[in-house]
């Protein structure tokens, strides 16, 4: 069975379902139908089967990585597309997550003894020294 496309091919406008059809005792009902609210029906079947991939092995990758023979970050990138595409971005601009060179700087400045190890392991985590 087809997908049921959310737009108008022609002029992209939202489609409206005005009939329902029933195979198992070919009843049909007319009128006007809002269609479902299905927040999976915008991704594509590859990350559909990554999804339910993803939820029969428990959101564990470990698992994922045996069935799916791909490498964690590809599984983790697979599932921050699909986060984005379902709208649950992560923040870009959340002061407690840092970039790989900030990161970087923090682990150069511990090698040359700049900052402490306590004192990196604060700066990783985002927090602020207290102390």
């Amino acid at each position: 069975m087809n997908k049921l496309p959310g737009q108008c091919p022609i002029c992209h406008s939202d489609l409206e379902v005005t009939r329902v059809y029933c195979p198992h005792c070919d009843t049909a009902i007319e009128g006007h139908f809002a269609p479902s609210a299905n927040p999976f029906g915008i991704l594509n079947k590859e990350q559909m089967n990554f999804l339910m991939t993803f939820i029969r092995c428990e959101g564990r990758f470990n698992r994922m990585e045996e069935e799916l023979n791909l490498s964690y970050p590809t599984l983790r990138n697979r599932l921050q597309e699909i986060l984005k595409l379902l709208g649950f971005e992560s923040k870009a601009d959340d002061p407690l997550k840092l970039t790989p060179d900030e990161r970087l700087r923090i682990l150069d400045a511990l090698a040359t003894g700049e900052i402490s190890a306590d004192e990196a392991q604060v700066q990783l985590s985002g927090r602020k020294n207290e102390g």
